[in-house]
């Protein structure tokens, strides 16, 4: 864990080794607090492990990442790329790939870890003076406070609906997927491993077609590995068997009805939109609307129902564009494009 402070001289770094143990409710105290404001650079599974491990929901984040789809970079710009692009700086990734699980570190990476984070105050401090002259600010901090409440804990009874394909399933099936799925999880959670070192996804839904009664036949799937068959085809019998137990699950209700094709030319139009507004405004079109979203709200106006929960119409994202887009679809505003080749919008 790098760590990075504001001192009278420049950054004061520390480098923190949970695998060796640290107090960190000191740290914890100040990453809840919200006075003090947490620099990150694309921190949402930061935000996540921190929660889950150290029970502290951190407060005040300004993500360097996500700060700059509003200053005019990629949604996606790696940390390297955005020192480079904003600072002029380079860092060289050379320790990138070596074993960080062994003790005791290297002198290579215990620098590597300190450079990684030298200016990463001085970058934060770039873009906010860049978004206070766009007068962008306001719409960063909005977005960077969706970190505060993610996390990375899952319920494993709900687990299964993550599944691939797993609405393809017939109900009994899906209801052995459902224990499989929820066993894996808790074995992942009790081992500290990812759930595909358990079992990968594809197998899951395999076992759960087929449903092996002896642990031997699990082998015979293709994409079970053989260790997972000596260590664990007990335990996957036993989640088949309980499946099997279980009332039938029928598929869930989609969130949303299957997109229309006479929808696809006002998404099209709708697209085009969001893109010359992001492009006016020097925001990433990415941070503010997906194809999904859109046909949401395209099927919405076409059929007379309320507006969908999607992000392109809440906060900032509604002032920038989504609110004209509404009143577009409704046929209540028209689009041209002006003597600049701009698009522009008009009463009717």
């Amino acid at each position: 864990m790098q760590v990075a402070v504001d001192g009278p001289e420049g950054p004061h770094v520390e480098i923190l080794d949970p695998i060796e143990g640290f107090d960190h409710e000191p740290i914890a105290a100040l990453l809840a607090d919200p006075d003090v404001q947490v620099v990150m650079h694309a921190g949402s599974q930061d935000v996540a492990i921190l929660r889950r491990t150290w029970g502290v929901e951190t407060t005040n984040i300004f993500d360097t990442q996500i700060a700059a789809g509003f200053a005019g970079f990629s949604a996606q710009a790696s940390y390297a790329n955005l020192l480079q692009g904003a600072l002029g700086v380079h860092v060289a990734k050379t320790a990138s790939f070596t074993r960080w699980d062994v003790r005791p570190l290297t002198d290579e990476q215990v620098d590597y870890a300190r450079a990684d984070v030298d200016d990463v105050l001085a970058l934060a401090d770039e873009l906010q003076e860049r978004l206070s002259r766009s007068g962008r600010l306001e719409w960063a901090l909005e977005e960077c406070r969706r970190l505060e409440g993610l996390t990375d804990e899952r319920d494993p009874e709900t687990a299964y609906r993550r599944l691939p394909r797993v609405n393809q399933l017939r109900p009994r099936p899906r209801a052995v997927a459902r224990e499989l799925a929820a066993w894996r999880e808790r074995t992942a959670a009790a081992e500290d491993r990812p759930i595909g070192q358990v079992l990968a996804d594809m197998a899951l839904v395999e076992i759960a077609k087929r449903q092996p009664g002896r642990a031997k036949e699990i082998g015979a799937i293709r994409g079970v590995r053989p260790d997972v068959v000596r260590r664990r085809g007990d335990d996957v019998v036993a989640a088949v068997k309980r499946g099997q137990e279980a009332p039938p699950l029928p598929p869930d209700e989609p969130r949303s009805a299957p997109p229309d094709p006479a929808d696809a030319p006002l998404v099209a139009l709708s697209e085009a939109v969001v893109r010359a507004r992001t492009l006016q405004a020097g925001l990433a079109y990415e941070l503010v609307a997906s194809r999904a979203d859109l046909g949401e709200i395209v099927a919405a106006v076409r059929r007379g129902r309320p507006e969908p929960d999607v992000r392109t119409l809440q906060g900032w994202r509604r002032d920038l564009v989504g609110g004209e887009l509404l009143e577009l679809l409704a046929g209540r505003i028209s689009l041209a494009v002006d003597g600049d080749g701009a698009l522009a919008f008009n009463l009717r």
